[in-house]
Order: structure tokens, then sequence, then C-alpha cells
């Protein structure tokens, strides 16, 4: 089946870090935007407000070319909920699935914040995992991935290659704690959250590339096994 037209209205859904939020776009431009930040309503919220958005911008949920979700690595039950949705929707409305990576997401936020120290700054964006450990990878400024999503446990020795190569961008929930250890000349912070809103350009090149997800076996990228504690047993 053939998805691609001259025009996409894309739905865009962010729910990997804090909150969640969603975005309608043309093309790159954003017509629709709104946001939560209370984590546990997140899947009652989604539904509602896609449908309130759609009424706002008067469409029918069926005029969708496709509908994109940001696909973590970050919150184990938010990567769900977000998944979960978007893979209803294209179901139910036959439309593609289309996954970003929620660490590209966050480096389109901060590029569009426009504060790089330099032209050749590398972009590490960073995700809060607990404790002295983040989600993260790093991109160049056309957003080209150069090191894969992964765990990281920071200490004072992480980033020494990149950091000797040249200025670094860190931001993003977990990069305040990289702050607190590292004070190298080329480390630079800027604040940028995952959002829908920044989800239009990304969504539009995927979509017009034709780089659609398998809908029956796409997952979210955890990046880490999820881990429940075991309780002692009462003696």
């Amino acid at each position: 089946m053939l998805f691609l037209c001259a025009v996409a209205l894309l739905l865009h859904i962010e729910s990997a870090v804090s909150g969640a939020s969603i975005s309608f776009s043309e093309n790159e431009n954003i017509l629709h935007f709104s946001e939560t930040v209370e984590q546990r309503e997140t899947a009652a919220w989604l539904q509602v407000a896609i449908r309130e958005a759609a009424a706002t911008l008067r469409i029918s949920l069926k005029d969708l070319a496709a509908v994109c979700v940001s696909a973590g690595p970050g919150s184990y039950t938010g990567l769900r909920v977000g998944m979960a949705s978007a893979k209803g929707l294209c179901y139910a409305l036959k439309k593609p699935l289309i996954t970003l990576p929620t660490l590209q997401v966050l480096s389109a936020a901060a590029l569009a914040a426009g504060a790089l120290p330099g032209a050749a700054t590398l972009l590490c964006p960073m995700i809060d995992a607990r404790r002295m450990e983040v989600f993260t990878a790093t991109y160049d400024q056309n957003l080209a991935e150069i090191s894969s999503a992964h765990s990281l446990v920071l200490d004072e020795h992480s980033y020494q290659s990149e950091l000797a190569a040249g200025p670094v961008l860190f931001f993003g929930n977990g990069s305040g704690k990289w702050k607190e250890l590292t004070g190298h000349p080329h480390a630079f912070f800027t604040h940028a959250d995952a959002s829908a809103r920044y989800m239009a350009a990304l969504g539009a090149t995927a979509f017009h590339n034709g780089a659609f997800a398998d809908l029956a076996y796409c997952e979210p990228l955890y990046a880490k096994e999820f881990y429940t504690p075991v309780l002692p047993k009462n003696v």
C-alpha cells in the first residue's frame, strides 16, 4: 500500500519522559499543540486530547497520513502508553506508524533553543535513569546519529574523548548530575525538553522517506531491562 503524498497531515505523540504532549502538523508546520505534566493520567489524557485537537482543527482522524510516536528510551510506563496509543490508532485507521528516537526529539528541541556554543558542537541529550545513570546518545547538528542510544553510569571520566575533540552541548533532565561532575571547558549545558512540538520536521522527513515501522512487531526502545525490586518475605 502506498502512503506517500505531497502534503502530509501527521499526529505526533510524546510520552517518554515526563507527562505527555501531542501535536498535529502539516509537513513541518505545527497546526496544534497540547500537553500535560501529569504522567499518571497520560493514558486517559492522550485519547481526549487527540479528539479535542481534531475537533478544534475541524479534521477527521481519517485524514491523517501517519502517526508518529516518540519511541524511547525513557519512562517504561510512558513509553508503553504512547506506543499502545499510536499503534491502536494506526490499526483502527489503517495508517502507517513512524517511530522517532526520543533522544533525537530532545536534540531537535535543543537546536530550536539556539544555544550552540560553536559550529562543530556535538549534541548530547541525557534522560534521567535514576541515581547516576542516564539514557544518552550523541548527534551532530544535522541530527545524524553519532552514537546510538544506551544507558550510562556517569563518573568523572565520562565523555573524555568527546570533550577532548571539541565542544559538547549537554541537555535533558539527566544533564544536571553530569554538570555537577564535570568542569571541562568544552562542556556546555542548556535546557531542553522532549516534546511533540519538536517532532514535526523529523516526522515529515521520515514520512517522505517512507521510513515506517512494522506495526505488528515494533516495540519501545527501553535501552535497559525493566527492574522490579524483590521484597523480602515476611517471616
